[in-house]
């Protein structure tokens, strides 16, 4: 049995995986709030990861960072602020966490890493400055550890299309919103939380050993294809 810290775990795409992983691993969730499950395989721990000192964990075996933002406006309106925020809680709140793990990973057996992009890292889309510059540092990261921390652990990303989760609540607040999101996609479909977090449990999986540095596009077509 597994023993996987997940960063962000009681709400959208991390609540699925918490929820996928739980019946066959243990789940050391961190989060401002509780999951509403109850599990003999969950143990939470209450933090704000981009103000407290994250709990220490002795060891593990992946370390999935979900926290994130979507924070769209035009470039007029986009402050210094708005860049340093989404910085903060994408890349350095995953470059914190897996500093602090990292010891604890080391001593796990086979350990991963998942973080989470986007697809406007790839597909230029207006209002995205601030999101995609946060998640292109991601990117970035993940190939530098993936080199850096090899053979020892992998580390890889997801990069979604919207996914209807609270925090993509805005994009898809009415039918109108919902039908244009669904047509501007290849596949006619946009995400759910569970098929990331079916990507997400796959990749920190022995069945993805071979795996590291790699960058996922869930895109529903929208950067492979135009049609």
């Amino acid at each position: 049995m597994k023993t996987i810290i997940i960063i962000g775990g009681s709400k959208g795409i991390g609540n699925a995986l918490l929820y996928l992983l739980l019946p066959n691993n243990k789940v050391i969730n961190i989060s401002r709030t509780t999951p509403q499950q109850e599990h003999k395989n969950l143990t939470h721990m209450s933090c704000d990861v981009l103000k407290d000192e994250l709990p220490s964990i002795e060891t593990a075996d992946a370390l999935v960072y979900c926290p994130g933002s979507i924070n769209l406006k035009p470039i007029s309106r986009l402050s210094l602020d708005d860049f340093r925020d989404d910085f903060e809680i994408n890349v350095l709140g995953a470059v914190n966490a897996i500093q602090t793990y990292l010891p604890a990973l080391k001593k796990g057996t086979k350990p991963s890493i998942v973080l989470f992009s986007t697809v406007a890292a790839k597909l230029g889309m207006p209002f995205h400055a601030s999101i995609a510059t946060a998640k292109s540092g991601i990117e970035g990261l993940v190939k530098s550890l993936g080199a850096e921390l090899a053979p020892t652990l992998r580390i890889n990303a997801i990069a979604p299309t919207v996914t209807n989760t609270e925090l993509a609540s805005k994009l898809l607040r009415n039918d109108k919103m919902i039908d244009a999101i669904t047509e501007r996609h290849p596949l006619k479909k946009f995400l759910n939380p569970d098929e990331v977090a079916s990507m997400a449990a796959f990749l920190i999986s022995e069945k993805a050993a071979s795996i590291s540095g790699q960058v996922f596009e869930m895109d529903c077509g929208i950067v492979t294809f135009k049609i």
